[in-house]
């Protein structure tokens, strides 16, 4: 009997990791879709010359494109805390994983309304290829590089690779379902000081290209993850400053990228 009680959190842990992957992998295939019925919404409109008429996608069909990118790329590179979240929910210490995961998936759902007034503005002149678009995109990329050595990103880094330390300060609270849903909340708070810069570069510069999105998650994942994530993120901290300082110079390679 006592078996069968330790095996429930690791069985339970597997599940919620297969279903994770599974919405994560939903969300890509969704993502995808939607992106490219944005790049055909787009296309249709620079070919019909409308006047200077010249529509994006409107606010409530971009953040369900967003959130599911959003769920998309961090969902796997947060499985590790949901499991050791959901281990100790699984032991009756904390309350049900889903009031922490709904709270994560909230904060990152929000973050598409700013990143949404960046996209309308930016999304047709790096389509058409203008300059000063594309140079604010290097730009972009050159405040990225440079947050991504800052004290600060090290500090959100920091907690997001090891977050026991954060759940342990909490754990009076988490037991209620609103400490649960609170707990989500700051972690996911700390997830986007952790990787706000990566997110302005995938909207300023890719204009939600999946292809982006995909290198942005594998970012993530390995700097969150990996042994060795904390170096990761300076190189790719490096790497940005070189790549932003070339589009800078010569911006029209930026179009080849995107």
């Amino acid at each position: 009997m006592s078996h069968l009680r330790s095996s429930t959190p690791r069985i339970s842990g597997e599940i919620l990791t297969l279903t994770l992957v599974a919405c994560a992998a939903a969300a890509w295939w969704l993502t995808s879709m939607l992106s490219a019925d944005m790049s055909a919404d787009m296309s249709s409109d620079m070919s019909g010359e409308m006047g200077d008429t010249k529509t994006v996608m409107a606010l409530g069909p971009f953040l369900v494109a967003w959130t599911l990118m959003m769920a998309a790329m961090m969902l796997p590179a947060v499985t590790p805390v949901v499991r050791l979240y959901q281990r100790a929910a699984a032991a009756g210490k904390v309350a049900p994983t889903g009031w922490f995961v709904t709270a994560y998936l909230i904060v990152w759902a929000l973050t598409g309304l700013p990143a949404y007034l960046l996209w309308r503005e930016l999304a047709m002149p790096l389509q058409d290829g203008e300059e000063w678009a594309l140079r604010l995109a290097g730009a972009t990329l050159l405040f990225a590089g440079a947050y991504q050595l800052t004290p600060l990103k090290r500090a959100c880094l920091r907690h997001c690779r090891s977050p026991m330390s954060y759940f342990m300060r909490l754990r009076g609270s988490l037991e209620r379902p609103v400490g649960a849903f609170r707990a989500g909340l700051l972690h996911a708070g700390y997830c986007c000081g952790c990787c706000v810069a990566l997110m302005l570069v995938l909207v300023a510069t890719a204009a939600m290209n999946p292809w982006w999105a995909v290198l942005i998650a594998v970012g993530v994942f390995v700097e969150r993850n990996l042994r060795w994530g904390a170096t990761f993120a300076t190189w790719l901290g490096v790497a940005l400053l070189g790549l932003g300082t070339v589009v800078v110079l010569s911006p029209t390679l930026l179009s080849d990228l995107i």
